[in-house]
């Protein structure tokens, strides 16, 4: 079955819709915004994963080598992998966090405001 992808020109964010059906007339909507102004886009080959082979890959050492605990860009790249690999999805979070941290130093209590 056919999972489409298009970028919506006002949020600029990605929104994939599983066709089912492609004789029926499709007028996508932007899953984030609301807004009709999408454009099809040519979509990454996904390879969906089982739960245990995720958590395996993220319990894997070699994932974690290079993080520096001390630098936020550093753990946002970890923070984005770790999401990405639970199919979760919090953009912008990530980055913001890493702007406060940066603007901050670092200094508020070591944790980055990671609650």
């Amino acid at each position: 079955m056919p999972i489409y992808e298009y970028l919506c020109q006002d949020c600029r964010r990605i929104s994939s819709f599983l066709i089912l059906n492609l004789q029926e007339q499709f007028v996508p909507v932007c899953r984030h915004c609301g807004s009709q102004a999408l454009e099809r886009i040519l979509s990454r080959v996904h390879v969906r994963l089982s739960e245990e082979t995720r958590l395996e890959r993220l319990a894997d050492p070699s994932q974690w080598s290079g993080v520096d605990e001390n630098d936020p860009k550093s753990v946002a790249q970890v923070l984005k992998k770790m999401g990405q690999e639970m199919g979760e999805d919090f953009p912008g979070e990530v980055d913001q966090m890493v702007e406060e941290a940066m603007d901050t130093g670092g200094e508020e209590g070591g944790d980055a405001g990671l609650d």
